[in-house]
């Protein structure tokens, strides 16, 4: 499937590929069509996370690096994927290994921003945990004015931090953006509001979807934090109590959902949290009945979690379908609404 190279003029007109999980029935719609497809009693989860500007050029033992963050940890350290020479423009499995980085280590991002290295996982030589110099304001200041998005070759040019942000982003949580809201306009919304179906926000930090090292992409998605507040709980129980659907818009909302639940013995309680839920074809939802998500090859990891929702040979001629019809793949790409019938 190809990929979307560019973010298109009114997301809305994006097409939307209807799937009943039950039966394997699809339909070809727009993205201004979910409110129909949704009514009164279902509730529609967004994850409002904003993008972070996580990619990072800069230098370690004199050598040129590029450090993609990997997610906030709770100590105040960050987990961080180191690149070699080169940029998005490569693809990731063709860059470069990095220099070898040890515990100690010194990382310089221009003149305003540095880091040392706290250790090295086991999982790869890559994949990294440090602790920036700056803290507070000064901290944020200078990552906003050295970062860049996250991106990725097939794009047609470099992205800038808006092109990564959700209509209704909010607190700075993902290092990749949770694309699956993406086309969803404030219009939209207001749409599917007016329908009567319900609207929460939980905030889920988006992590990295692809570092080209296979042992560590083996290994994503990382650990990442969750905040489900006290609202989204509340809203989720009374679309249960009177019968509707909870729809989740994106996997990141799945994985914070299921895995609050599966945090506390399989009950939704608000809170803080952090989970390293995978969601595969064993898995199934406890909360969410349904998924809003972007179109992703059968042999990506994203596909595995969308078995939890369907089965793989529906998923399979589902993306044939959509392959053959000339839909768009990844972030920018065209969107898959699975939902059993009401």
């Amino acid at each position: 499937m190809t990929a979307a190279s560019w973010p298109r003029g009114e997301p809305t007109f994006d097409r939307l590929l209807h799937l009943d999980p039950r039966t394997g029935r699809r339909r070809d719609l727009r993205v201004s069509d979910l409110p129909a497809l949704l009514g009164p009693g279902d509730l529609l989860v967004l994850n409002d996370s904003a993008t972070l500007p996580a990619s990072l050029r800069g230098r370690l033992t004199d050598a040129s690096v590029e450090l993609r963050l990997a997610g906030e940890r709770g100590d105040g350290a960050w987990n961080a994927v180191l690149f070699g020479a080169g940029d998005w423009r490569a693809r990731t499995e063709d860059r470069p290994a990095p220099p070898a980085a040890r515990a100690g280590d010194r990382l310089v991002f221009g003149l305003e921003l540095a880091a040392r290295v706290e250790s090295v996982s086991p999982i790869s030589p890559r994949l990294l945990a440090i602790r920036f110099d700056e803290t507070g304001e000064a901290f944020w200041t200078a990552l906003y004015r050295q970062g860049r998005p996250v991106q990725y070759s097939y794009a047609a040019g470099a992205l800038e931090l808006w092109h990564t942000q959700t209509s209704y982003a909010a607190r700075p949580w993902s290092v990749e953006a949770p694309s699956a809201g993406r086309p969803l306009a404030p219009s939209l919304l207001s749409a599917v509001a007016r329908r009567g179906t319900a609207l929460a926000t939980i905030t889920h930090a988006a992590g990295l979807s692809s570092t080209g090292d296979p042992a560590l992409d083996a290994a994503l998605p990382l650990p990442e934090r969750y905040d489900v507040p006290a609202r989204a709980v509340a809203a989720i129980a009374a679309a249960r109590a009177r019968g509707g659907r909870v729809v989740a818009v994106g996997t990141t909302v799945v994985r914070a959902l299921e895995g609050c639940a599966r945090a506390h013995g399989g009950r939704l309680v608000p809170g803080v949290g952090v989970t390293d839920l995978r969601i595969g074809p064993a898995f199934a939802p406890a909360i969410a009945d349904g998924i809003l998500t972007g179109m992703h090859e059968p042999e990506a990891s994203h596909f595995s979690l969308l078995e939890a929702f369907a089965p793989r040979a529906v998923l399979a001629e589902a993306h044939a379908h959509a392959e053959a019809r000339g839909y768009l793949a990844h972030e920018f790409g065209d969107s898959m609404l699975i939902v059993p019938p009401a």
